[in-house]
């Protein structure tokens, strides 16, 4: 499996020059440094590329992430370099992510981390976690999650509010099309 070649040239290429644009060096970083917080294992929280990759790509220091956010929700961490038991792993841990509260449009497919597709997406799945990290008692990572802002009105608060008339219905002052003529105008 050829994990740390890039196509040479071609549309395949340009798609995946694209989507490692997308690649923030500073989340990485900041991803790398708040799971060496939470799980206490001595990696190296550089976030360039490479390193990103090769310290996540067995999938075990993320089920041992997840394991010190929840105990025990990943139950068995694959240890064999066996490319199937490392997909396992990385599995394994966007079920628990999901279940903590990463919404699916922020996970990514094991095959993104594993063959080094799109590390934008796991960057992304990170830092969603890390903000849902402070749910658990843990150490959060990115902006504070907004809380629910429900709100209460009388029927007559929605009678008032029936009877205001929107300035996003717009208004023409007056402004008429008298006078406005295109091309010639026909004589009769």
């Amino acid at each position: 499996m050829s994990q740390n070649r890039a196509p040479k040239s071609g549309f395949a290429a340009e798609a995946q020059r694209k989507i490692n644009s997308k690649y923030s060096e500073e989340l990485a970083q900041e991803s790398l440094e708040w799971i060496k917080e939470i799980t206490g294992e001595p990696i190296n929280t550089s976030g360039d590329m490479d390193n990103f990759f090769e310290v996540l790509k067995d999938g075990v220091l993320l089920c041992n992430l997840v394991n010190c956010i929840v105990e025990g929700s990943v139950k068995k961490i694959n240890t064999s370099k066996m490319a199937f038991k490392c997909m396992e792993n990385i599995s394994a841990f966007l079920e628990v992510a999901k279940k903590l509260g990463v919404p699916p449009q922020e996970t990514f497919q094991s095959v993104d981390l594993w063959e080094r597709q799109n590390l934008n997406s796991v960057v992304i799945c990170l830092q969603s976690l890390g903000r849902k990290a402070g749910n658990y008692g843990k150490v959060s990572i990115g902006p504070k999650e907004a809380d629910k802002n429900v709100r209460q009105f009388s029927d007559e608060q929605l009678r008032a509010g029936q009877t205001v008339i929107s300035l996003q219905y717009g208004s023409n002052k007056g402004a008429t099309q008298s006078g406005i003529n295109f091309g010639n105008t026909r004589h009769m």
